[in-house]
């Protein structure tokens, strides 16, 4: 609960209204150092769309942050369609798996196991990630965030390439309510995809996919909402209070299943 509250504060925080939360810009004189955070580099500035990257220290990798705008579909149209496992596996074609493995009703959170296509001549990867959202009605917005994890359910598969490092936080801030066209959402993700290839071509591929997957994921939504396609409503289906009933529901579920996750394991934060 703590990091979905975080992540909240750095959207509130950013004092951003319909204008992006501009990252720290590179400064002379500022120098590699062990722990400490980079610079964000901004790769791609259009109207409604803003990625920026930063490199991850003591690794090859770079961080990433999209700022982004939508005004023809709703918060929680958007929401919900990048929830529902089921009709993503309509809409995007690079799944070739997406299960959710395990779900704790206590706390809301999910295990998913996700197999995803990448571009020839490259493995499928997949990855076994812990998910857990949030709808902040007093402060009018919505968090959703997922990180890679273990799951003994889930041993690795040599078809597939094993993605073990794996972060993403969204928040979504509508412009006026949850069921009216309009939001700014904030995406920060960063995930290591085993690959042997040079630091740009990995930054180039991910520069790329992700605002190819965000246009998708924006698509899939606006023939969701034109067909009227239903999608399980994530805003509506709260995790229950912490009742005796619920309490009682976790302690059996962590005694009868001593192999698997259980609530504590798949505790997001």
């Amino acid at each position: 609960m703590k990091r979905l509250e975080e992540m909240s504060n750095m959207f509130q925080s950013s004092g951003v209204q319909h204008h992006p939360p501009e990252p720290k810009a590179q400064t002379e004189g500022n120098e590699d150092s062990e722990g400490k955070e980079q610079p964000w580099e901004m790769v791609m500035d259009k109207k409604h769309f803003k990625l920026w990257r930063r490199p991850i220290t003591g690794t090859h990798l770079y961080q990433y942050r999209v700022f982004g705008t939508y005004t023809d579909v709703t918060p929680r149209q958007f929401f919900n369609v990048q929830l529902d496992t089921e009709y993503r596996k309509k809409w995007d074609a690079l799944v070739i798996k997406l299960e959710v493995i395990e779900r704790d009703v206590v706390s809301g959170s999910e295990v998913l196991h996700w197999v995803t296509h990448f571009p020839y001549p490259m493995y499928s990867r997949d990855y076994v990630y812990v998910r857990r959202y949030s709808v902040d009605q007093e402060n009018n917005m919505m968090v959703l965030v997922s990180r890679a994890v273990e799951h003994p359910s889930v041993p690795e598969s040599p078809e597939f390439v094993r993605v073990r490092s794996y972060e993403s936080q969204m928040v979504i801030r509508p412009h006026k309510s949850f069921d009216e066209n309009g939001f700014d959402y904030l995406l920060t993700y960063s995930d290591n995809p085993q690959t042997v290839f040079p630091r740009y071509c990995v930054s180039w591929m991910v520069s790329s996919g992700m605002p190819d997957f965000l246009e998708k994921l924006h698509m899939a939504t606006l023939k969701a909402k034109n067909m009227e396609i239903k999608v399980k409503d994530y805003i509506s289906a709260k995790p229950l209070e912490m009742s005796s009933e619920a309490k009682a529901t976790s302690q059996s579920s962590e005694r009868k299943n001593e192999g698997s996750c259980g609530p504590a394991w798949i505790e997001y934060a």
